[in-house]
């Protein structure tokens, strides 16, 4: 399986180097060199500095059409617009964004793409810590339930508010 991952941070590197060990074709690709010193110097895959939310670059590091997608940056903004693009653009059926903001994690779960939203979970786990029933919508990655998931991964244009953070 082919797996495209856009932010080397500690996520990304340690979800590239634990797909990669499973025998998977991964590229990693982040607007920093430095971020890449977070792999094992006999990381099996492609590190590419680049800008994940720029279309060409994407398609020139090999984007398209892969099966899996992670869009792990450090800002929702540079999430939804990488995993937009490779849904609706480069033909990815897989597509996950790491978004903070429970909110915009909803909405945009909502208009089709699949979110991991950090703060849910953290907020989750804490208070089952404290004795709390779980939330049972904070069990990891939220399926898409819009517009992507009705048309089987690529797909017309969605508008996308992209205001705030």
């Amino acid at each position: 399986m082919r797996a495209f991952i856009a932010g080397c941070g500690r996520t990304g590197a340690g979800l590239a180097e634990r797909l990669a060990a499973a025998g998977h074709e991964v590229t990693i690709m982040d607007t920093s060199t430095e971020a890449f010193n977070r792999l094992d110097h006999e990381f099996p895959g492609r590190a590419l500095r680049g800008d994940a939310t720029d279309e060409d670059q994407l398609r020139r590091a090999g984007a398209e059409g892969v099966d899996l997608f992670f869009a792990l940056t450090e800002g929702d903004n540079r999430n939804i617009l990488a995993a937009q693009l490779a849904a609706e653009s480069l033909g990815v059926a897989q597509v996950v964004a790491k978004v903070n903001d429970p909110v915009r994690a909803e909405a945009y779960r909502a208009l089709g793409l699949a979110t991991l939203c950090r703060t849910r979970l953290l907020v989750d786990a804490l208070a089952t810590y404290s004795g709390l029933p779980r939330d049972p919508g904070a069990e990891g990655v939220a399926p898409a339930i819009g517009h992507h998931q009705e048309h089987d991964g690529a797909t017309a244009g969605v508008a996308v508010p992209v205001g705030g953070r």
